[in-house]
């Protein structure tokens, strides 16, 4: 079964289940296994080698017919015997399902405990690209419309770009962001792993003055009908321009254009979490209008009840130091 086919089957698949992703754990060093669970039901799983115990993930997924729930039982007893051959400790998975009490009663049925890490974007604005730009503009907040002209009159340029120095550069000034904000970000093994694994399909866009002072960066990744903001950084410069505004509205634009349906803002603080790590960004993407969605948090099916007991403590010590 093809990404194409599967993304058909599923519309709400992402990248996170795609073959390039699966490359691109490969070249970190990762072992991924790609299963077909028979009647088009399918699930890319990676094996995490963590010091505090290896445990297989499946984020955003798998892809199966959650309606039917003999079949998912028997999705979940081979996933679990796929896990008892890799030694994993348990099993770690966030599937694209609602947060709502049916899915989450379905979980538990299954087993499944919830996880105190998260496991991909839980909470999240989803904007549907299948409106008019004029449509676009209007669902956004009044003072991001504000800022996404005044961009334009302060001239503001954003452009794009794959290059492995563009990365490089992306590298250095998200590192630089995340000592202001306070987050750890990734590698630059691993953004130049996902360059390598993904193609044309990632790039990172940039926004800077008419002078070529950097002020925002903004990384995207498109697969199957959904573009995602996946990463960012800026400079103090940001501050003061709408940079980050521009680079949002000129990407819904493009992706528009390239015929994506909805694009991925990733990552909102939960309701009521005024110190999560993404306070202070909610209020920045909700601004761009689209749908707040919350999915199904992460959930944990344990194989080994002596090894996930370790590995609950440490993420749960981690998790409040994070601010998660």
């Amino acid at each position: 079964m093809s990404w194409s086919e599967i993304v058909k089957k599923y519309p709400e698949a992402n990248f996170l289940q795609s073959p390039e992703y699966g490359k691109m754990n490969e070249i970190l060093g990762s072992k991924v296994i790609m299963e077909k669970f028979g009647d088009n039901q399918y699930a890319l799983m990676i094996v995490r080698d963590a010091k505090r115990g290896r445990y297989l993930e499946i984020p955003c997924g798998p892809l199966i017919d959650w309606n039917n729930k003999t079949s998912v039982k028997k999705v979940f007893n081979r996933i679990c015997e796929i896990a008892k051959q890799e030694k994993c400790v348990f099993v770690r998975i966030r599937p694209q399902l609602l947060a709502n009490e049916k899915n989450l009663k379905l979980l538990t049925e299954l087993g499944l405990k919830k996880s105190p890490m998260h496991l991909a974007a839980e909470h999240t604005v989803i904007i549907d690209l299948t409106k008019t730009e004029e449509e676009l503009l209007a669902a956004m907040r009044r003072q991001t419309r504000y800022e996404v002209r005044q961009a334009e009159k302060h001239g503001i340029k954003v452009t794009k770009d794959n290059s492995e120095a563009i990365f490089k550069e992306f590298h250095k000034i998200q590192s630089e962001t995340a000592k202001r904000q306070g987050f750890i970000p990734p590698n630059l093994k691993t953004l130049l792993a996902e360059k390598e694994a993904f193609g044309n399909q990632i790039s990172v866009y940039l926004a800077e003055t008419e002078d070529g002072r950097k002020i925002a960066y903004g990384m995207m990744i498109c697969s199957g009908k959904e573009a995602d903001y996946y990463e960012a950084a800026s400079t103090e410069l940001n501050r003061k321009l709408p940079g980050a505004y521009a680079l949002l509205w000129q990407a819904m634009r493009d992706f528009k254009a390239a015929s994506y349906e909805r694009f991925n803002l990733w990552g909102l603080a939960p309701a009521g979490q005024p110190n999560h790590r993404y306070a202070g960004v909610t209020t920045f993407k909700t601004g761009f209008g689209g749908d707040v969605v919350e999915f199904v948090p992460a959930h944990d099916l344990v194989i080994s009840r002596v090894g996930y007991l370790k590995d609950y403590l440490v993420e749960a010590v981690r998790k409040k130091k994070r601010h998660l």
